[in-house]
């Protein structure tokens, strides 16, 4: 499967960025998916994660109550609605995909080595 990630940009802090990671290729397996972010000399970490049923969903402490994720099975695309962001929050920005099976479709993961696709980056960055 192919991931495509958009929506990134340059906002002010307090603003809001919707980012989408549409999948192409063998959109026909289930997938859990999860968003990821990097800032420049730091690794790689987990934003939130979300099951293939969207039933159940998992987020960084540092987003709570801030980022949303979301999926919409029929398009394969997952969206992470970012709300009062912060210049913390300045990072590329990746979604990535690991295939679940029908009994693991409750189940989100929360880390980087769990997932076998991942998109190629969205930049967003957050001004003061």
């Amino acid at each position: 499967v192919q991931l495509q990630a958009s929506g990134g940009g340059l906002v002010q802090a307090g603003g809001s960025l919707r980012l989408s990671c549409a999948a192409s290729g063998r959109t026909g397996s289930q997938y859990a998916m999860g968003w990821f972010r990097q800032a420049p000399g730091t690794e790689r970490n987990i934003v939130a994660a979300i099951s293939w049923s969207g039933g159940n969903a998992y987020y960084a402490d540092s987003v709570k109550g801030r980022f949303t994720i979301s999926r919409d099975n029929a398009k394969n695309t997952v969206y992470l609605q970012m709300d009062s962001l912060k210049p913390g929050d300045t990072a590329v920005y990746y979604c990535a995909a690991v295939r679940v099976g029908y009994y693991s479709k409750e189940y989100y993961y929360t880390e980087g080595k769990q997932y076998a696709y991942w998109g190629q980056g969205t930049q967003v960055t957050v001004s003061r």
